[in-house]
């Protein structure tokens, strides 16, 4: 298993944590803090700070530093801190991880660059260049659906062996990727499964963790999902947890119109539950009424 520059483990239930903002639009620095209280309460083994979930696309670069300077202040030794500090320019990646190392975080999680797509090549020199000046553990946010291109098995077993990175995060959905990278890796790399609607498979095939959205909103199933499935090797369990799960899961991903959007069924139900966590950032809405209504009778049933 690989292990961070401070000794923790990079497995388990690490949800990449929405960004609560305010009525005004901003950063909610104590909601944030309150949040990341639940996600370890929960059951979290610790947090994935400034992801896509945390819709660093609508952050600032000085709203992305203070996001995570708050984040690792409140987890202190409490979890795992990854911080999202990806950007598609190889400077700005530089700067944020830079920062993010010096806040004292345990590692940092990088999508490739996106939007240009890249060639492969560059892909992997934006990653070398990284581990050049930095000295904290590097987690690949794999994501061929935000980023149109894919870091394949072999060149990320290329990048391990180079020990430019230490886990990914495999967020393509199929649980393929989790066994193929065990099969070429073994324990060296440390692979996160990074979908919602095949959690359970992931666990069953070796992935060492999960980082994706459902867990920010139902953490205490997820952390109840992995301790039966990876830790006991409980099938029967580990099914039973997630079928809990999928009533959520379906009504978001498999809707035939393309909504609701799961980032505001995490938002929203966070609020129906009580967390009062915000909206997300425009162009993002709220649920509309209809499906607002739904959420709340699934999470009712649970």
């Amino acid at each position: 298993m690989a292990f961070t520059a401070k000794n923790k483990k990079i497995a388990g239930i690490i949800p990449p944590m929405i960004t609560v903002f305010d009525d005004e639009d901003c950063i909610d620095e104590k909601g944030t803090r309150d949040h990341v209280r639940f996600l370890l309460n929960e059951g979290a083994h610790g947090v994935a700070v400034g992801g896509s979930t945390g819709e660093f696309i609508a952050l600032t670069v000085d709203e992305r530093k203070r996001l995570a300077e708050v984040v690792v202040d409140e987890i202190g030794d409490k979890g795992l801190v990854l911080v999202g500090s990806g950007h598609y320019s190889t400077k700005i990646t530089i700067e944020l991880s830079q920062h993010a190392e010096k806040i004292g975080a345990d590692g940092v999680m990088i999508i490739p660059p996106y939007y240009l797509r890249p060639p492969m090549s560059d892909v992997l020199i934006h990653f070398r260049t990284l581990a050049k000046n930095i000295s904290i553990p590097i987690v690949l946010y794999n994501n061929p659906w935000f980023t149109g291109l894919e870091v394949d098995m072999w060149q990320t077993k290329e990048l391990l062996d180079e020990r430019v990175i230490v886990g990914v995060k495999v967020a393509h959905g199929d649980v393929d990727r989790v066994h193929n990278l065990k099969y070429l890796c073994g324990e060296k790399l440390s692979v996160m499964y990074g979908h919602d609607y095949d959690a359970l498979e992931a666990f069953l095939v070796g992935a060492d963790g999960w980082i994706s959205g459902l867990p920010n909103l139902l953490p205490k199933l997820s952390r109840q999902l992995y301790d039966a499935a990876k830790e006991r090797k409980d099938i029967d369990e580990a099914t039973r947890i997630w079928y809990k799960m999928l009533p959520i899961i379906h009504f978001y991903y498999y809707s035939k119109t393309g909504e609701p959007h799961w980032l505001p069924v995490l938002k929203d139900g966070l609020n129906i539950l009580g967390r009062k966590v915000g909206r997300p950032r425009k162009p993002m809405n709220s649920l509309k009424d209809k499906d607002r209504r739904k959420l709340e009778q699934l999470l009712a049933n649970l």
